[in-house]
């Protein structure tokens, strides 16, 4: 089993509805008024609530800032390729995924989920091994995100990088010796931003499919390692979104100026 910590992670796992949460533990002496949202709609999904002490609490979670609230839950299942791609098909504007090639920890993974939400994102893809995490930590650090945002695991050799390259998506990599600069590729179009780790960035496997290649400019001087640059992955994957997030901001702009003319 699964624990949830906190109301943020909590709640966005009840409103998603994409695991099973057996029971959730509240802290004696909590004040109801800060629980409304949470007591609601764990009614509203009949998940039974549970008065524990504080000590209880503090046993079953990571650390002490759980803030008097643990969901007992079942793993969350990843997304299959098979309803990614449903999901693009239904898409009325161009995709936006993340590739996720390597992490090293969960909170980091989490962050960058919370950002491809933020973002704009349309699904997250991560190497199988990566999925190998703590959930609590992830499901934490990603404000919610976890529980929301489509999250598809690939093999080393994938078959689906391949269909989407089919399907017209570019697929961009992020690499530090990349001629173009991020904000010279054009993200308006459908897109698959692949972002490597902190130790080794982009794999061989998932450059060999990369349609082009980019890189995030930095100051001069500025320390740079295999992952393409000094950023961490949490920050690189940030910058590409963000990136496109404006792009794609500016041309819906200038379509409505152009039909209001």
């Amino acid at each position: 089993m699964i624990h949830l910590e906190g109301r943020s992670s909590i709640e966005a796992a009840l409103s998603a509805g994409r695991r099973r949460i057996d029971v959730i533990l509240v802290k004696d002496g909590s004040h109801e008024e800060k629980l409304g949202e949470l007591l609601a709609a764990a009614e509203r999904r009949r998940v039974p609530v549970k008065r524990v002490s504080g000590d209880e609490l503090d046993r079953l979670a990571h650390g002490r800032s759980h803030g008097g609230v643990v969901g007992v839950c079942a793993p969350l299942a990843p997304t299959s390729e098979q309803e990614l791609l449903a999901t693009l098909d239904g898409l009325k504007s161009a995709p936006l995924l993340l590739l996720i090639d390597g992490t090293e920890d969960e909170r980091n993974l989490g962050f960058t989920l919370r950002s491809a939400e933020a973002l704009g994102a349309t699904a997250v893809l991560v190497k199988k091994h990566v999925l190998d995490f703590d959930e609590t930590e992830v499901s934490r650090s990603s404000s919610g995100a976890f529980e929301r945002l489509p999250l598809v695991r690939i093999d080393r050799e994938s078959e689906l990088l391949r269909e989407l390259r089919r399907r017209g998506l570019a697929l961009v990599g992020c690499v530090a010796g990349a001629k173009r600069a991020i904000w010279e590729v054009d993200l308006t179009q459908p897109s698959l931003l692949a972002v490597g780790g902190e130790k080794r960035g982009l794999s061989g496997a998932v450059r060999e499919e990369c349609t082009l290649f980019a890189r995030i400019p930095l100051r001069a001087g500025a320390p740079s390692s295999a992952a393409a640059t000094s950023l961490s992955m949490s920050h690189a994957a940030a910058i590409l979104l963000a990136e496109a997030a404006r792009q794609r901001s500016t041309d819906l702009a200038r379509q409505e100026r152009g039909r209001a003319e």
